[in-house]
């Protein structure tokens, strides 16, 4: 079952006016990335088809890719049962492996150790 996602089904409010966005690899099905989007970040993306996050650090919209030129197309974007969280399936624009500002190719590379 699949309803379409408008921006009224968001429920922004619950996470004072942003939304967890979780990033997924379209092809490896890794989680490369965590972030948040705020409305206008969420219209962008849909407008462009290019990822745009709220960078909770600058308090600004950041299209993902900017600086390192990895830019990250969203494919599909899918909200929870909840309404309050969204999954971006997306594939790399230039077909980098390192998402990661570190320069892995997820940013969950860390294990916690027993």
């Amino acid at each position: 079952m699949s309803d379409p996602l408008t921006p009224k089904a968001i429920d922004f409010a619950k996470g004072a006016g942003l939304v967890p966005v979780v990033v997924q690899d379209s092809e490896t099905r890794y989680v490369l990335m965590v972030g948040y989007a705020n409305e206008e970040a969420l219209q962008l993306t849909r407008t462009t088809g290019r990822l745009h996050l709220w960078s909770r650090s600058r308090s600004e919209i950041w299209l993902k890719g900017r600086n390192s030129g990895n830019y990250l197309l969203v494919r599909d974007l899918r909200l929870d049962c909840d309404g309050d969280a969204l999954l971006a399936v997306v594939s790399p624009a230039t077909g980098a492996t390192a998402m990661c500002h570190t320069g892995a190719e997820t940013c969950f590379f860390r294990t916690i150790p027993d």
